[in-house]
This record gives C-alpha cells, structure tokens and sequence, in this order.
C-alpha cells in the first residue's frame, strides 16, 4: 500500500540497507496504514508545524505529510536513513526538513513556525527523557500544543496511571499536572521489524493552558521525587529530610502521615508543594 506514490517501506529499507540498530533504539514500523493512523491521532495538521524525532525510513514521516502537516521538520541521528528521507523530501517539496544529528542536543525552534505539534515513534532509549524535557519547559505553556508519542506499553500506562496503581509515579503526575493524556492506540510486537520483545502503545498529551494546580514546579520535583523514592515508606519517614514539620504540613495538605506516595493524588501533591514552600520562606 501506498499513500504518496512512493515506494513500500519494505523496499525503501532494502534499497538502503536500512536494518535497524539496537543500539539506536530502532524498531521500525513498516505497515504505512498503521503509520498514517498515527499521524491521524495528533489530529488536524493543515496549519501546524510538526517536529518528529527518529524518522528512520520515513513510515510515519509521509503518514504526517500525507495528514497535511504545513511543515515536519524530522531529526534524525542515523545517517543511512538521510537518502531514504531526501525521497520523502522531493515527494513533498518545501514542506519536509531533515537534520542529521542527536535530538537531546538540537533546539528544533529556529526551525519551526507556531502552532508547533510533535509526533513521533520515540526511539526506546531516549523517549523517557525528552518526553520530560517538552513538559518540564522554564516557561509554561510550551511551544507544543500536543504530544503524539509512541512509547514502550509499560511506559505509556506509566503516563497516565491513576493513584493507588502499581504504573503511578512522578511520571503520571508530571504529565498530568501540565497536561490531558490518554492512551489512543496499542501495537504488539510483531508490527515492528525487529519485533522487540515488548508491546507498544501512543500516547496523546494535550498542553494545558496552565498548570491543574499552583505549585512550584522545583518544589512539587523534590516533593514527588522524595516521595516515589521510597515509595514502600510512610510520607512522614519518606519526606522527613524536607522539612522538620512536614508531619504538620502533611496534615495540612490533608495527607496522613502515615499514607503511601502512591495512594496521594496529584491536587493533595501540589497542596503539599504549596505548603512546604511557604514553610521555607516564612
């Protein structure tokens, strides 16, 4: 099947000798149906600009053009995909730039025109961290309006895990403090090639426009991060070294002590954040 007149990703990898590096975190997704489906979840792109991080063939980069993203600017670390891409290119002129180079590394803002959306089949070892990177901004809202991410299933029900969960952790309340997160699409294994050993699932994230609930975002950090650390602890033994009355401004926050982090929802965390503060400063 083909949606541009362009070649079968299949094709497109033996013409290139793209085989997928494990040690780049590759997994390609081949079916072009399954990609499109993709690029539709992050919803109408005919006015956006739309960032992807490790195109590799280009599956799901002429599923967002083909979608009518304005622009995708794609960033890429593996070079042998580039020719792959310039394909994709000259298919779509002007409206696909490539940049070769490491995604923790490259501001991608001198390269894209607002509204910005950014969708991608996250290469596993580094979807985590720039997945906190985009909601941890110094200012908030972002420069994204949405998130369309494919992850490791484990992590994408990490993300929007409820408390009282084994999966709810300072992953779910970093997410859901800033933003509106659902699970719209799960994959198994054997739509990848290599076929990892763990099933896949996309997740959507809406930016707020400002945060659920007030909080410090330093001092709501060191309080889920203290909290989630010892996790197996009480409240009162796992945030003792935040403050020496932090059995009273748990109570304040309308947390028992003697609570775990993972049964505390994320209004009660930021209660919790908004009182140490004030504690501090006072």
């Amino acid at each position: 099947m083909s949606i541009d007149g362009l070649p079968p990703l299949r094709e497109v990898i033996a013409n290139h000798d793209l085989r997928a590096k494990k040690q780049l975190g590759q997994n390609f997704l081949l079916d072009l149906n399954l990609t499109a489906k993709i690029a539709r979840q992050a919803g109408d792109l005919t006015g956006c600009d739309v960032l992807e991080i490790g195109p590799g063939p280009g599956g799901l980069t002429r599923g967002l053009l083909a979608e009518g993203a304005r622009h995708v600017l794609a960033i890429e670390k593996d070079a042998r995909a580039l020719p792959a891409l310039a394909e994709i290119a000259a298919r779509y002129p002007g409206r696909l730039t490539v940049i070769n180079g490491d995604a923790l590394q490259i501001d991608p803002l001198a390269h894209l025109t607002p509204p910005i959306r950014i969708a991608a089949n996250l290469p596993y070892n580094v979807g985590t961290e720039l997945l906190i990177r985009w909601l941890t901004p110094a200012a908030w809202p972002p420069f994204w309006q949405s998130l369309t991410l494919m992850f490791q299933k484990e992590v994408a029900e990490r993300i929007v895990a409820k408390p009282g969960s084994k999966a709810y952790g300072r992953l779910a309340l970093l997410a859901q403090w800033r933003a509106e997160a659902r699970i719209v699409m799960s994959l198994p294994p054997e739509a990848f090639v290599p076929a990892p050993k763990v099933h896949s699932a996309v997740v959507h994230l809406t930016a707020l426009p400002e945060p659920r609930y007030p909080a410090d975002p330093a001092v709501l950090s060191q309080v889920t991060g203290a909290a989630f650390n010892q996790r197996r602890k009480m409240l009162r033994a796992a945030l003792k070294g935040l403050h020496p009355q932090i059995e009273a401004l748990l109570e304040a926050a309308a947390i028992p002590p003697t609570a775990r982090a993972e049964e505390i929802d994320l209004e009660r965390f930021c209660a919790l954040a908004r009182k140490l503060a004030t504690a501090r400063t006072g």
